[in-house]
């Protein structure tokens, strides 16, 4: 079985799956159950300044968007930080570190941007034995309004200035967790770096509503008629982390930078696809507010077995894919596919005829049979008939071999690779040919 423990910027865990700071991490007794399920650590839920916590919403926190067969798709939550006592909150960390040395303990901070606050807050925290902090620049609804969460972190200059606070005021590796409501993640990702952080992780929550009650015309959830915007979370948002993640793997100015992937981590692939991005570890939060801490077995079992069957040590996963991560502009242009029905697995369904002869290329052709075949010269490659085609492996892309001539383009599939920065449909590229010019084509000496 695969040695799934980690160190994450010095910080060592039994595994690779923390829980995420979040309602599931809030008090005590929770971080306990999660440990015995068997999390390799949790990011305690944030804690705020001293003095009267927050007050959170008595009515209804959560928003739900459900797939079709009513599977949690993703939340949108309008909870707000921890509302119960610092001083309870940090007793109960230090119970629970105590009792289970060998977990993760993380603990979330949010308080004004004001340096004195930071400077308060941070040996209150060091004092419970915690492994790490993580300054929670994320958080979109409430918080924001008052000048902390996300409109902290959308501003690189503060997530520098109070990521130097906290590395001068504290020894506890510092975490700076980014929001995904900005033009360009790589900016905050690199604010924090100059800051001195030990790590950043992301995603946090997507400003969002979900529904809107068309009885009463406000958004839900509805508290007493009204509804607010809040953080949006769960699997339909991972693309999104993915992304975002991978940016900050392979930008030159924040590689290296270790991240925690976070965003829809529901099963171990998608926690293998977040580390092969970058991530040297994971959050969880809305799978396991679905079914439960048990999932832990899950995603360590299947994460031990993919490893396994590789033959791979979990370091040598994460980043993998990172290499493999390019901009469209390099993409290969000569590498052509075609779709391809095998008939045997296809059940006549027609999904991919209506798809294609509607909304893209008119490369399906259906016989009075209901027998449905790619028309080559019309096929583009999009790949849209494999995405709704609901058997598996019933429509693949085969590669056409180079020297086959390309039915739609009658040009030669050429294997010499080839993209946008050679092209001659390029204004930019040295091979340019404007409308209605040849380029002149030297002949070798003889």
């Amino acid at each position: 079985m695969a040695d799934l423990t980690t160190d994450f910027v010095g910080i060592k865990s039994p595994n690779p799956f923390w829980l995420a700071s979040a309602p599931p991490t809030d008090k005590e007794y929770n971080v306990r159950r999660a440990f015995e399920a068997g999390w390799g650590g949790v990011v305690w839920k944030t804690l705020g300044a001293e003095g009267p916590p927050v007050v959170n919403v008595n009515g209804p926190r959560y928003g739900a968007v459900y797939g079709a067969d009513r599977r949690l798709l993703g939340l949108n939550n309008i909870e707000l930080i921890t509302d119960r006592p610092l001083e309870v909150n940090l007793r109960e960390i230090k119970q629970v570190k105590r009792d289970y040395p060998d977990r993760a303990m993380v603990v979330s901070i949010m308080v004004p941007c004001e340096e004195e606050a930071w400077k308060a807050i941070l040996p209150h925290v060091e004092e419970t034995g915690a492994d790490g902090i993580e300054l929670n620049f994320g958080c979109p609804h409430g918080m924001s309004e008052r000048g902390m969460g996300s409109a902290v972190g959308q501003v690189p200059e503060y997530i520098e200035m109070v990521t130097r606070w906290c590395k001068m005021y504290t020894r506890m590796p510092v975490i700076v967790k980014l929001t995904p409501n900005i033009t360009d993640i790589r900016k905050p990702a690199a604010a924090a770096k100059r800051g001195g952080a030990d790590a950043v992780s992301l995603i946090n929550t997507i400003n969002s509503i979900t529904h809107v009650d068309l009885d009463i015309f406000a958004p839900e959830p509805t508290i007493d008629g009204k509804g607010s915007h809040g953080g949006y979370c769960g699997p339909a948002v991972k693309p999104i982390a993915l992304s975002m993640v991978s940016e900050i793997a392979r930008d030159p100015e924040t590689h290296g930078l270790p991240i925690s992937g976070i965003g829809g981590v529901t099963t171990w692939r998608d926690a293998a696809e977040f580390m092969a991005l970058g991530a040297g570890n994971v959050q969880v939060c809305t799978a396991a507010m679905t079914y439960g801490f048990g999932i832990v077995k899950e995603l360590k079992a299947g994460l031990s077995r993919y490893l396994d069957e590789k033959a791979m040590a979990l370091p040598d996963l994460v980043g993998r894919a990172v290499p493999n991560v390019t901009d469209w502009q390099h993409l290969n242009l000569e590498y052509v596919t075609k779709a391809r029905i095998d008939q045997d697995a296809c059940i006549k369904c027609g999904r991919c005829y209506a798809a294609c002869e509607d909304t893209s290329h008119q490369a399906i052709s259906m016989s009075a049979d209901r027998t449905f075949e790619v028309i080559d010269a019309e096929c583009v490659a999009c790949n849209l008939c494999v995405d709704v085609c609901p058997v598996e492996d019933c429509i693949t892309m085969e590669r056409l071999a180079p020297g086959t001539v390309d039915p739609r383009t009658g040009k030669t599939v050429q294997a010499e690779p080839a993209d946008w920065t050679t092209h001659p449909n390029n204004p930019s590229s040295p091979n340019y040919v404007p409308d209605g010019q040849t380029r002149m084509v030297e002949e070798p000496a003889e």
